[in-house]
């Protein structure tokens, strides 16, 4: 796969297999061989045991989407401020959906990072940080994004294709991808938090909106009123505002 993004330096070191188990454990062990420059990305046609949060893991159809993990050192953040990376990782892959969708009111952020259209996810994301002292040492950066894939064993999955009717080019697709998510990194990196944080609140899925969510195995109904530095969800359950993490809480 022949990539060329206009980047700095996030995918000019481009690792491309045919298939892996993991993406994030080949970037891996790449810098643990300190073969791995920052921005240095490894995509692959076929994972076959790709990771996903809570423990889950993430099917997609080989040959039919993008599958990849880059590398970053945002020795810049501290480890409290982990969730930062998140953001601009998660805005960085609304960025592009949006360039392909166009603006709509159905594309959204699912707390933390997952891409969705309507109640429909094409898009996930897996960061694993390596910490020194108070820092963050490096990030792995694993994405998987549906794109031509049309049938998915679930049926709260979609993918490009299935949304606008199109193949695409998934070489031209990841150049893009990487253009987006390094220059939301840059925001970062430039200490431009503040504008991060209200274009991540603009895009999150139901907040200020009510829904139903389960909490310790409880039915509970509240709207989400912010998102926590440490990247816990705020939601408002009646007159008072709890505060969950990723394994408390679920949507229903």
């Amino acid at each position: 796969m022949v990539i060329s993004p206009t980047t700095l330096f996030t995918g000019r070191q481009l690792i491309w297999l045919p298939a892996c188990a993991s993406t994030n454990s080949e970037a891996q062990q790449l810098l643990r061989e300190n073969r791995a420059s920052e921005g240095c990305t490894v995509i692959t046609d076929d994972q076959f045991a790709g990771r996903g949060q809570r423990g889950n893991i993430w099917l997609a159809a080989p040959g039919e989407n993008l599958t990849l993990s880059i590398v970053w050192l945002p020795t810049f953040l501290e480890a409290s401020q982990q969730f930062l990376l998140s953001q601009a990782v998660a805005l960085g892959i609304y960025d592009w959906a949006e360039a392909l969708l166009g603006a709509s009111a159905l594309l959204r952020l699912k707390w933390p990072n997952d891409l969705y259209f309507g109640t429909q996810k094409f898009g996930g994301v897996l960061i694993e940080n390596s910490l020194s002292g108070p820092k963050i040492q490096s990030s792995i950066v694993g994405i998987g994004l549906n794109v031509n894939q049309r049938h998915f064993a679930v049926p709260t999955a979609t993918s490009l294709g299935a949304l606008t009717g199109r193949y695409f080019q998934r070489e031209v697709l990841a150049a893009h991808l990487l253009e987006c998510l390094e220059a939301r990194y840059l925001q970062l990196r430039a200490g431009r938090i503040r504008e991060l944080r209200q274009s991540y609140l603009a895009a999150l899925y139901c907040y200020h909106e009510w829904h139903d969510y389960e909490v310790s195995g409880r039915r509970m109904h509240g709207q989400i009123v912010g998102v926590e530095p440490d990247g816990r969800l705020a939601l408002q359950i009646g007159d008072e505002v709890q505060h969950f993490g990723l394994q408390e809480i679920k949507y229903l």
